[in-house]
């Protein structure tokens, strides 16, 4: 069995918000694999930060950021449980990285591929199917390899599933259940938008269509 550290069992708190004890049962379990306690952890319902996405979240803050020659901005939402976290250093912090996030990954649409609406859904799986290298395979596998590439291309569209700026072994969804663990509130990213200097809404739009 791998040896657990004490500097394992903290990474882990930070990325769940779990108990030290459930953090080194969870590590145990997993022969010291950190994705795998992860997924223990989520199995058995013991990540902290989890149970507080449930609670409502409608106080928070909306936030600005320019980029660099003021070519792009960003107007962001997030939200939390109360006011008195909303004006915490660390809330504040935290919004001002999604702001950044969403100002450096053009691509990125919605909030999570649970916001991609259904006909956008629709359209790449026609796509996607209409491939010249599909052809020929059987149902079945056509079928999956349409799903992974659908999959793929839904968390491209989404804010939760990119790589964090500042720290790429980590998605923005966990560095947001970071936060969730560190303000012991739940926190949600409601809405956003990205603006480009000269461009148009129904460039956006082309543009998005076309890739």
């Amino acid at each position: 069995m791998a040896e657990i550290s004490a500097q394992l069992v903290k990474d882990l708190r930070q990325k769940t918000g779990a108990g030290m004890m459930d953090c080194k049962k969870a590590l145990s379990e997993s022969d010291g694999d950190i994705t795998k306690a992860m997924e223990w952890l989520r199995q058995k319902g013991i990540t902290s930060a989890e149970k507080k996405q449930g609670r409502a979240a409608t106080e928070g803050m909306i936030d600005s950021y320019i980029h660099t020659g003021g070519r792009i901005g960003v107007l962001v939402e997030v939200n939390c449980e109360t006011d008195f976290v909303a004006r915490r250093e660390e809330f504040q912090t935290l919004v001002r990285d999604i702001a950044m996030q969403i100002a450096a990954y053009g691509n990125v649409e919605y909030v999570s591929t649970e916001d991609v609406p259904q006909e956008i859904v629709e359209k790449e799986k026609a796509i996607e199917k209409g491939r010249e290298d599909l052809q020929g395979k059987p149902d079945n596998i056509k079928e999956k390899i349409v799903q992974g590439r659908i999959d793929k291309r839904l968390k491209e569209l989404s804010l939760l599933d990119q790589p964090f700026i500042k720290d790429q072994s980590i998605t923005v969804d966990e560095y947001i259940k970071q936060s969730i663990a560190t303000v012991g509130e739940n926190i949600k990213v409601r809405r956003f938008a990205r603006f480009v200097l000269g461009e148009s809404p129904e460039a956006q739009e082309e543009e998005s269509s076309q890739e």
